[in-house]
Order: C-alpha cells, then sequence, then structure tokens
C-alpha cells in the first residue's frame, strides 16, 4: 500500500485528486496539506511514503519544504506537481530532491502510474522538464555549477569502481534497486551499498542528482 500525502494551496485541487486517487487499488490517502509548514507536519505525523507537491504554497515554497524533507525524511518521496516548467522552477526542485516533475494538466492514469513508479525507486519527468534538465547539463554554463570545474567532477568520476560505474548507469536508466540486482545478479543489499558508496563519492544527494550526472557525463 502506497501512503500518499497532497500538498496544494488549492482546495479544489487537492479534493479533485482526493476523489480519483482514493479509488485506486494499492493507494491509500493519508492527508493533505495546504502550505509548506503544514506539509512538513503532516508528513512528520502521517509517515507518507509520497507526497505530490505543488510548489506555488503559502508561507514554504515547494522547493523549500521538498529539500526540507529529504533532509529530514529522505524515505519519503516526493512529486512535484505544478503548472510550471522553466528553469527556475524545474533545476531547483530536482536539486532539491524532487524524484518527479509532472504538470498538472497530466491525465489521472498517467499520474497513478508515476506514483507506482515513483515508490518503486524510478524517477518521473514531464518531456518539458526533461528537456530542460538535458539542455542544462550538456550546456557550458551549467557544466560548473554544482560540483566544481569540470576537471573535477571528472576526478569524482574515476574513483568510482567499475561496478559502482555500472550501477550508476542503471540507476541513469531509471531502473530500481531491485532491477539492477537482477541485471547485475547480485543482491539488493549490495546494491543499496554502491549506491550508497558513490552518491557519497561523487558528491550528490540521491539517485535523481546522481541520474543528473550520469547523463552529463554520458554515462548512459
Amino acid at each position: 500500500m502506497i501512503r500518499l500525502l497532497i500538498a496544494d494551496d488549492h482546495a479544489m485541487v487537492r479534493r479533485g485528486l482526493q476523489v480519483f486517487l482514493a479509488t485506486q487499488p494499492n493507494i491509500e490517502m493519508v492527508g493533505e496539506a495546504a502550505n509548506g509548514e503544514e506539509t512538513l507536519e503532516k508528513a512528520n505525523h502521517l509517515n507518507p511514503d509520497v507526497v505530490l507537491m505543488d510548489l506555488n504554497m503559502p508561507i514554504l515554497n515547494g522547493i523549500d519544504t521538498t529539500a526540507r524533507l529529504k533532509k529530514e525524511q529522505p524515505r519519503i518521496k516526493v512529486i512535484v506537481l505544478t503548472s510550471f516548467i522553466d528553469y527556475d522552477h524545474v533545476l531547483p526542485a530536482i536539486r532539491a530532491g524532487a524524484r518527479g516533475y509532472l504538470l498538472k494538466d497530466i491525465e489521472p492514469e498517467d499520474l497513478v502510474a508515476a506514483i507506482r513508479r515513483v515508490y518503486e525507486g524510478q524517477v518521473e519527468l514531464h518531456p518539458d522538464a526533461a528537456g530542460l534538465l538535458m539542455t542544462h547539463v550538456t550546456s557550458p554554463a551549467g557544466t560548473d555549477e554544482t560540483s566544481g570545474s569540470g576537471h573535477q567532477e571528472a576526478a569524482q568520476l574515476d574513483k568510482l569502481t567499475r561496478r559502482e560505474q555500472e550501477v550508476l548507469q542503471l540507476i541513469a536508466s531509471g531502473m530500481n534497486n531491485r532491477e539492477i540486482s537482477e541485471a547485475l545478479y547480485i543482491t539488493e543489499k549490495t546494491v543499496k551499498t554502491h549506491v550508497s558508496h558513490l552518491l557519497d563519492k561523487l558528491g550528490v544527494a540521491d539517485r535523481t542528482q546522481a541520474a543528473i550526472y550520469a547523463l552529463k557525463h554520458g554515462i548512459v
């Protein structure tokens, strides 16, 4: 059962999502929040698996709320559900730790599928959001923003063992730990160890940032 929390400052949006998602098998609606501070409080008490996060909320916006959630409760997966699709929203949201970035005009069935995939460890991005990320990581202006110079990043990559590079490649392809373990014929516990080590060596916070790193350096 996927425990789901909805964070959006519009009551009609929350109600519409609840009406549809409550009918879906294996999804349990555990609560809703109208602003960022309330989202953090509800997440602490309700222990959701996934949060559908609006970006434009009062008191604390969705990006800052996502960053707080990833720091305080890293097991919770955040899917941004918004109307904004531009650099100023997509890049900060991913950097904050969002595992998905979707637009509110998404078909309901596609949203359910995305929730399940993110819960399983995959990354879900609207095509336009993915395009912005690709443009960013392949452009000269985006090369040095998060990890220093290109030489420093290359040095970080060289620190990875061959197996860690293989795991990174599969993360970038969207595989979860179970799928990686099956592809490489190793246990899920071993996969988790490799993931932890490569995140530390690359200096990134989570699998989403690792996937972006891999795309940036052609590890696909």
